[in-house]
């Protein structure tokens, strides 16, 4: 997206990048979104007020300035929570420049993000996770391939791992240890513990692995030795999930939930949880509470049938 900014608004906005990237450590990805909902907060005041914006312009903007944006984005079909995401991108930038310019940004930080409905995780039954592992690796033809594959998954339901986490070992990662630390979003390290389930899977797969686990290459590979693509494991998950009849919410990232939650059914402490997740926020953590009362729901309804 190309936006009409004046160059020392575009110039404040790499600066302020930069500043999430090292202060906050925000990451690639993030720093993509700020950028792209920034441009576009940037395109639309061009159309609003005529000429392209500069700093000047940024600090004389209302509190109706900003309820004709956020009224102009419903207007082209932006969702509720699209557009939460992008106000909270404009409130960081115009925090960070007020303080740099001087001005009082006030009637933008006063914006009321839009109300929407937080999507809870989806998790599977703690046999249904089971069944999920030992399906994945019926899937494959090759040996070291179902291995692998099984390994992957192992890891996201044993250890609650991103699949960019699982992804991301190297061959100096293996054997794996009894605690394994993990480099999370925005560069953020935690320690997992590793269930011997994990390590057995993931030692199965090494044993089998035709290709040189070096210490610097990833450890889990392609067919051809390549990286190993988060899109294959997906395509695996989705074989397997249907040969099951499970709903198309289970995916690799669902076994993380799935992780999280069977965790809380056993009585694991909330905060432990989020440390054991890599969540910067306890709040982001507590949405498996909600699934733990509505599943608990659940049961009580199927034992308690209204007449």
């Amino acid at each position: 997206m190309t936006a009409q900014i004046s160059p020392a608004l575009r110039d404040a906005l790499q600066d302020w990048l930069a500043y999430e990237r090292a202060l906050n450590g925000a990451a690639d990805n993030t720093l993509k979104a700020y950028n792209t909902d920034l441009l576009g907060f940037l395109s639309y005041l061009t159309m609003h007020l005529g000429t392209p914006p500069g700093p000047n312009a940024l600090a004389a903007l209302g509190i109706g300035d900003m309820r004709a944006w956020m009224a102009h984005e419903r207007g082209r079909g932006v969702g509720a929570r699209s557009l939460a995401r992008s106000l909270s991108a404009v409130k960081g930038f115009f925090r960070w420049l007020s303080e740099k310019q001087g001005f009082d940004a006030t009637a933008v930080l006063s914006a009321r993000s839009p109300k929407f409905h937080r999507k809870l995780p989806r998790p599977l039954a703690e046999d249904a996770a089971r069944a999920m592992i030992d399906t994945v690796e019926l899937q494959a033809t090759t040996g070291w391939i179902a291995a692998r594959d099984a390994a992957v998954v192992t890891l996201l339901y044993g250890c609650g791992l991103r699949i960019s986490e699982a992804l991301g070992l190297t061959g100096r990662d293996a054997p794996l240890p009894q605690v394994m630390r993990i480099r999370g979003k925005g560069g953020k390290e935690r320690l997992v513990p590793v269930l011997p389930a994990a390590r057995s899977a993931v030692n199965a797969y090494i044993g089998l692995c035709p290709h040189d686990l070096a210490p610097e290459k990833p450890l889990f590979r392609g067919a051809r030795g390549g990286p190993l693509n988060p899109r294959q494991i997906a395509g695996v998950v989705a074989a397997a999930r249907m040969q099951l009849g499970l709903p198309a919410s289970v995916t690799p990232h669902a076994m993380r939930h799935s992780f999280a939650t069977h965790l809380l059914s056993a009585g694991g402490d909330l905060r432990a949880i989020q440390e054991l997740l890599g969540h910067a926020s306890l709040s982001t953590t507590q949405a498996y509470t909600a699934v733990d009362t509505a599943r608990l729901m659940e049961v009580y309804d199927k034992a308690h049938p209204k007449a």
